[in-house]
């Protein structure tokens, strides 16, 4: 007598096996795919798409005078570019200009502004008129002093309001400034440099990262708008990298000096539309959000900002 599982198994084998076929086979085929992009990117590169002959003559960096925005300028100037240098010391502002002329040997231009004002943008506007703009940087940036309850942050008021003039209402301003030239042109990059902390929320930083959640968001929907238009726009989200904001002097392998990061974030340009600039960051940004689940990750970093807080508190009263 045949049972059940005598026809229904036989009949059943076929069908999965083909179904088991076709998986192994697509995700083998996304495996490979994924390899050979990682190798482009991270190997092969685009370095040498970020020229002044293939974008314009000019780069604008803002929060030019230290950390990220400092190399950005350096690494733009040795690659040809006359340089914009935009920050809120003119003192600082000189400083690097002398030091970029001397070392590169190209044409600067200093605009000193303060960007938690509103008030700022027609000077800047008035300061960039004329200039063939390439790439613009948008790399201003303020976080908190330390890991904060979002009630318990000091001058909350004004800080709400100084972060956001900063952090989004810079990059969102100064977009609108140069983006016409570039797509009357159809070219031109634009590198918002958003944060690690903008791809899940950070508890404690929980304006700051918001802001550079707005500054991907905001990045990747113009890039859809414009690609087009011949125009590159970038989210770049790095990890820790070892400058004054960071509070990191040291720089390490996955904590690498801004003068690394950088030269490594622009082989990316025109290859990935979010970025985290460096392997080792586009590594930890992986594991971070494809491998581990949004609560694990969620109460790591919480408990990694209450042990910051709970430091930095300590300290004060000791000091």
């Amino acid at each position: 007598m045949f049972s059940i599982e005598d026809v229904v198994l036989p009949a059943l084998e076929k069908p999965l096996y083909w179904l088991g076929a076709v998986t192994a086979a697509w995700l083998s085929l996304c495996s490979v795919y994924r390899l050979l992009a990682g190798f482009k990117v991270w190997v092969l590169g685009n370095g040498l798409l970020v020229s002044p002959t293939k974008l314009g003559k000019w780069a604008v960096v803002t929060g030019a005078t230290d950390g990220i925005g400092k190399a950005y300028a350096e690494e733009l100037a040795r690659r040809g570019f006359s340089i914009v240098l935009i920050s809120r010391s003119q003192e600082k502002l000189d400083e690097v200009s002398k030091e970029i002329g001397s070392k590169c040997g190209v044409e600067t231009k200093t605009i000193a502004a303060d960007f938690s004002s509103v008030n700022i943008y027609s000077k800047i506007e008035d300061g960039l008129a004329g200039l063939e703009i390439g790439v613009l940087v948008n790399n201003v940036g303020i976080s908190y002093s330390y890991p904060e309850f979002f009630l318990s942050v000091p001058n909350l008021d004004n800080f709400i309001d100084t972060l956001v003039n900063i952090n989004i209402t810079s990059v969102c301003q100064m977009t609108r400034l140069v983006l016409p030239q570039m797509t009357e042109r159809k070219k031109g990059a634009i590198l918002n440099i958003s944060s690690a902390s903008g791809m899940y929320p950070v508890p404690l930083l929980t304006i700051y990262s918001a802001s550079k959640a707005f500054v991907d968001f905001f990045s990747r929907g113009l890039q859809a708008e414009y690609k087009s238009k011949g125009v590159i726009i970038q989210s770049v989200l790095p990890f820790f990298v070892a400058t004054k904001l960071s509070k990191i002097r040291r720089p390490t392998l996955d904590k690498p000096s801004p003068e690394r990061y950088v030269a490594a974030e622009l082989n990316t340009v025109g290859l990935q539309t979010q970025t985290n600039g460096y392997l080792p960051h586009a590594i930890m940004g992986w594991v971070s959000t494809a491998l581990l689940p949004a609560s694990i990750l969620s109460t790591h970093v919480m408990g990694m900002a209450l042990s910051q807080r709970a430091r930095y508190l300590k300290k004060q009263k000791q000091g």
